[in-house]
């Protein structure tokens, strides 16, 4: 997932607001940050993220941008933000988001003669695609609905020109977009986080599908929104910023919910201590203690700096690498202990198992029990850039094991109650050299968040169970 930010400002530049803004979504990506500042012209940079951080890579260029309106991303995979001179008008944008189709998309606009400057290995830049099919429409808000109407996925976005910001969410929306302001500004987030210590206060989220204009007037509706919706149930349990809120729930509080149903369904679990895997398992494994009254310690610290998320990288070998260095054991809290650990997910299973299980048991760990935060993940997720191929998931690993083959009806497995169920999970913890695992139910995780089930996307675990 990508995270996007834009202001405006009345009177002043805006480019060191935009700049703190976006570093505020760089737990979200790990590719590429841009920014684009318009004033008498439209100033773009974009910088490759993977081996650095947002602010050491943009500290000097905010500071050469001059306008009072202006965009960012910290993107999970393209390069952004893209400029494009339209019939429309000139204009820069940046997106959130998972276009399925956008091969098709390419192909078709290829033979109707538009050109793509950022093609590689025929896959096209997907916020290049979208800003092509913003351009065909007869004004912006029609061309944000011919892409909404042309994509399979989820798009959310912030397109800038001499008007303002259009912001718009994706007409799901899978991924959130908020509104705030402060005494001379307006800003749209991705992350709630990002407005707090710049001062601003939450004015709005906007709906699935909803279309708005800020710009030194105000703000304004452009098109309506819908009232379904679909968010993202992971934002909860792992990708969002603890700070963050979305829908009006915070994740913080979430997280601890999570926990504390994780607590009551092991009532007589025998431990010395709970631990959290920093950063995002932490508040979970806060909510487990809160409940049992078992003492939070922290057996594995995150070393924070120059380490990011394990799981976004695309290559393997990077992820590995990342989950390796990131976390340091403490033997003397380890030793001769049985831990209950809170993790947000068993998404591979590979780092769990290759890394933290393996440090803890190094270190003389006597027990160690693993609590993930949210049900098996089953099926890749349709509308953003985690896990895309079946065949990673450690629950479909077991699954294979246990049938001796792929099965495309897997129906069985999704019931906790089940046998198989059972036999699944048996798996997955024999083979991570673990000594229990017990997985949040799906109506105690969606109960944790607070919203209703039919406003949240639980695709990653609920799936379409012949898939």
């Amino acid at each position: 997932m990508s995270g996007i930010f834009g202001v405006i400002n009345k009177k002043n530049d805006c480019a060191e607001t935009l700049f703190y803004g976006t570093d505020y979504h760089s737990h979200l990506g790990t590719e590429y940050g841009g920014m684009a500042v318009f004033g008498k012209k439209f100033t773009r940079q974009i910088r490759n993220l993977t081996q650095t951080q947002f602010k050491s890579k943009f500290f000097q260029d905010y500071k050469k941008m001059r306008g009072n309106k202006g965009i960012g991303v910290i993107s999970d995979f393209d390069e952004q933000p893209i400029y494009l001179g339209s019939k429309l008008g000139p204009f820069c944008i940046v997106t959130n988001g998972l276009i399925k189709n956008s091969k098709e998309l390419m192909k078709k606009l290829l033979k109707e003669g538009t050109s793509f400057s950022e093609v590689s290995k025929d896959t096209v830049n997907v916020t290049e695609l979208a800003a092509k099919l913003i351009s065909e429409g007869n004004d912006f808000v029609d061309g944000i609905e011919k892409l909404f109407d042309a994509i399979d996925g989820s798009c959310s976005l912030l397109l800038l020109n001499k008007d303002g910001i259009y912001a718009a969410r994706d007409r799901l929306g899978y991924t959130p977009l908020v509104v705030g302001k402060s005494d001379n500004s307006w800003a749209i987030t991705t992350e709630t986080s990002a407005f707090p210590n710049l001062g601003f206060e939450i004015t709005k989220y906007v709906r699935p599908g909803e279309i708005v204009l800020i710009n030194e007037s105000g703000m304004y509706e452009k098109k309506p929104g819908n009232q379904a919706n679909q968010i993202c149930s992971f934002l909860w349990i792992y990708t969002g910023f603890p700070a963050s809120s979305y829908e009006g729930i915070n994740v913080e509080i979430a997280r601890e919910n999570s926990g504390m149903a994780l607590a009551k369904a092991d009532k007589n679990l025998e431990a010395d201590m709970v631990a959290g895997i920093p950063d995002s398992g932490i508040a979970h494994a806060i909510g487990y203690a809160i409940q049992s009254g078992k003492p939070y310690r922290r057996p594995l610290v995150k070393y924070t700096p120059g380490y990011g998320r394990s799981y976004i990288p695309p290559s393997q070998q990077t992820r590995d690498l990342i989950a390796k260095m990131k976390l340091i054991p403490i033997k003397e809290i380890i030793k001769g202990k049985k831990i209950v650990i809170c993790e947000d997910s068993i998404v591979r299973g590979t780092q769990l198992k290759n890394f933290t299980v393996k440090k803890l048991m190094d270190c003389g760990a006597k027990e160690v029990h693993i609590r993930p935060a949210c049900p098996p993940l089953l099926f890749p997720c349709k509308f953003n850039l985690s896990t895309k191929r079946i065949n990673e998931l450690a629950a479909r690993k077991a699954i294979r094991a246990l049938e001796g083959k792929d099965i495309k009806n897997i129906s069985k497995y999704l019931d906790s109650s089940s046998r198989e169920y059972k036999k699944m999970v048996d798996w997955i913890a024999k083979d991570l050299g673990v000594t229990t695992i017990r997985y949040q139910t799906i109506n105690d995780m969606i109960k944790a968040i607070g919203l209703p089930q039919e406003k949240l996307c639980l695709h990653c675990w609920t799936g379409n169970p012949k898939e």
